[in-house]
Order: C-alpha cells, then structure tokens, then sequence
C-alpha cells in the first residue's frame, strides 16, 4: 500500500501566508460581491462595472417585476380594480377573432402599451380547465406574470422579464381568474398579440 509521506514542517505554510491568502480571498469575496451580485440582483452599482457587464439592467429588471408583483398581491387582497385610464385612454385596443386562424385559436386579442403602461387579462376558468396560449410581442419587450387569485387562494404559472414572447398551457387549480398582467418597460409602444383556446367561459380585463 502507498503511503503518502508526511511534509515537513518547512514545506507547510506560514501563519503570515495564510492569513495572506485568507485576506485575498476575502477581497475576492467583496470584488465579486460589489462588482457582479449586487448589481445583478439589486441594481446597486457603485463601481459602474455592473452596468458595463448588463448585470444592472438586471438587478432593475428584477426589482420592477418584485414591485409589480406585491403591488399586484395587494390589489387583489384588498378587491381593488384597475382604476387607470391609462389602459383605457392610451390606444388600448383589443379585438377578438373567432376560431378563424390557421392554427385554430379560439380567441385572438392584441393591444397596443405605452412606455409605463399595464394591462391585464383573465380567462373565467372552473378547476381542471385547460387552455393554451401563445403571446407574441411586436416592437419592444413586457414584463409579464400569470398568475391567478380567487377566494384566498393564488398561483403563478410563469413569470417573464424582457420578454418578447412566449407560449405554454395552464390548467386551473381552482375555480376563479386565470390570466395576465402586463407592464411596458421599454422606451417605444409595444403590441402585444396573445392567441387562445381552451376550455373557460369568458376573458375578462382588469379583474
């Protein structure tokens, strides 16, 4: 059996070495705090390299979706409804057209965020419902959430961040609205194209 020989007492490092290499080590630790965590999960950039690396507009992004969400829990908390007349002063259009695409989608509504705006949409769906979707954003990106809440209960299905589209299937856990809210984050209006079909009874907005 090989055994490993014992090192000598001068070949192991010195106190003044390791204290050495645990200082550098925690200056490592600080660099990678200030230079990549900070600004990648709470936009805080104090040396400018976060922006530089596009972590910045992350941490940004992360916090708006955070702000959007909790504002989102308390609206619905206390029953609030979407009082803006952003949404319905602004150029919000929605259209609905009936089982009449090629790919056969029951329902197709588009419409059209300012920078800063929001909207929302929701299918009236009884527990086990099934739908399928497919979101196609034109001329910028959204932040999204979809999510449902009714008597108490909640649910995500699927959070995006800059996002230019997406597409997927929900089946309800409960009886309620199920849908989406939508925020422009980008300086240009963006259209917004969602296609559906499924099993709800109605969609509603801003509920």
């Amino acid at each position: 059996m090989f055994n490993a020989e014992k090192p000598k007492p001068d070949e192991l490092p010195s106190s003044s070495q390791l204290i050495k290499s645990t200082i550098l080590a925690m200056i490592a630790a600080v660099a990678i705090l200030v230079t990549v965590i900070l600004p990648a999960e709470y936009a805080i950039d104090p040396t400018g390299v976060g922006r530089l690396l596009n972590l910045t507009e992350m941490g940004e992004i992360k916090k708006e979706l955070e702000a959007e969400a909790e504002e989102d829990r308390l609206k619905h908390s206390t029953g609030q409804q979407n009082s803006s007349l952003l949404d319905g002063l602004l150029g919000l259009v929605i259209s609905k057209a009936h089982a009449q695409s090629a790919e056969g989608w029951k329902d197709e509504i588009t419409f059209t965020l300012k920078p800063g705006d929001s909207n929302e949409l929701k299918l009236t769906m009884k527990k086990g419902d099934a739908a399928e979707y497919n979101m196609i954003v034109e001329g910028g990106r959204v932040n999204f959430d979809l999510h449902a809440h009714a008597n108490g209960l909640s649910k995500t299905y699927e959070k995006g961040r800059g996002s230019k589209g997406s597409a997927g299937g929900l089946i309800a856990e409960f009886d309620g609205n199920h849908g989406w809210f939508w925020r422009n984050r980008d300086k240009t209006d963006v259209t917004v194209k969602l296609q559906l079909r499924g099993t709800y009874s109605a969609i509603t907005k801003g509920h």
